[in-house]
């Protein structure tokens, strides 16, 4: 296929507070802030985003710290689970981090014939770690207490919770040029071979399944990955040729957005690689400063007085 999609690009959810959401993933996961900003419709929360040293796509995990906004529930129609590469022989390390640092954290497992490790985040955000089958060759980010020899390397996957999969698959198959790879009783693993990382959506059916809420706790979307806005113009028709609505292209300072609802009910976003993260900030300084979009730049002493206070020491 011309001009695949690139795997993943970033996955947004929603936490309850922005100091213990800051403190967990750059303390106890060991991910760089790469932008300290705000959400574009809600210029009163913060927008984290962390990832690796550059942020690179498909390493990019972002947070709308909601104060307050009380848990949600995982269900049908949304994205349920997030999968991080992690070097071979690490789950034992990361597993004796959890526990010492109270982390919630299951049994190491099996899936696909990959180990994995699942944990949640202080909000029941659920997460696994997985050792993938191909060696993962991206560069992670280091931080005094976690070392490339068990840090987080991106994405490995993604879990879509659906009550039934097949116009979810079509999506994927059909439009974004990925292919059924394997399953696993009611899990269904589909890849695309454009990249070799960051390359994975596992289908999970549940016909009888609840219908999930978006609140702390929860991913509020997924986004997929392409290399510039021409091409991400391209998918755009192809989404409005499918019969499905999608949003007109959105700045996001960062890269350019469209957004739209597959037929399962999760929020899929296509994000271009350009312009990235250091177009406001050097790479040495990301995450460092709060960083506006343009049109709240002339407000910004009243959201700076709004937002929560951040020690990021």
């Amino acid at each position: 296929m011309n001009n695949p999609i690139l795997g993943l690009h970033h996955i947004t959810a929603i936490a309850n507070n922005a100091q213990r959401n800051y403190d967990f993933y750059t303390h106890v996961m060991g991910l760089r802030m790469v932008k300290k900003t705000v959400n574009f419709d809600d210029p009163g929360t913060y927008h984290f985003y962390y990832g690796n040293e550059e942020g690179t796509p498909g390493t990019i995990l972002t947070f709308f710290p909601w104060e307050g906004i009380g848990p949600g529930r995982n269900g049908v129609g949304m994205a349920t689970e997030i999968g991080y590469a992690v070097p071979t022989d690490s789950l034992d390390k990361w597993a004796g981090r959890f526990q010492a640092l109270g982390v919630s954290a299951g049994e190491q497992a099996e899936r696909f014939g990959e180990r994995y490790l699942p944990f949640t985040d202080p909000d029941g955000l659920a997460f696994t770690l997985i050792v993938p089958k191909q060696p993962d060759n991206r560069t992670a980010w280091e931080t005094e207490d976690i070392k490339r020899d068990m840090a987080t390397q991106g994405f490995h996957s993604i879990t879509l919770t659906l009550q039934r999969i097949e116009p979810t698959a079509r999506i994927l198959t059909d439009i974004f040029g990925y292919r059924l790879l394997a399953q696993e009783g009611n899990r269904y693993r589909f890849q695309t071979d454009a990249v070799p990382t960051a390359s994975t959506v596992d289908l999970l059916e549940e016909p009888e399944g609840h219908v999930g809420r978006n609140a702390a706790g929860t991913n509020h979307h997924v986004a997929f990955r392409v290399a510039n806005d021409a091409i991400q113009m391209e998918y755009r028709d192809k989404i409005l040729s499918s019969g499905l609505q999608i949003t007109p292209k959105i700045d996001r300072d960062y890269f350019f957005s469209l957004y739209f609802r597959e037929p399962g009910g999760v929020l899929f976003e296509i994000a271009t690689d350009n312009p990235g993260f250091t177009v406001d900030e050097p790479l040495a300084e990301l995450g460092s400063h709060l960083k506006l979009p343009k049109q709240y730049e002339a407000s910004r002493a009243k959201i700076e007085r709004a937002l929560p206070v951040l020690t990021t020491l």
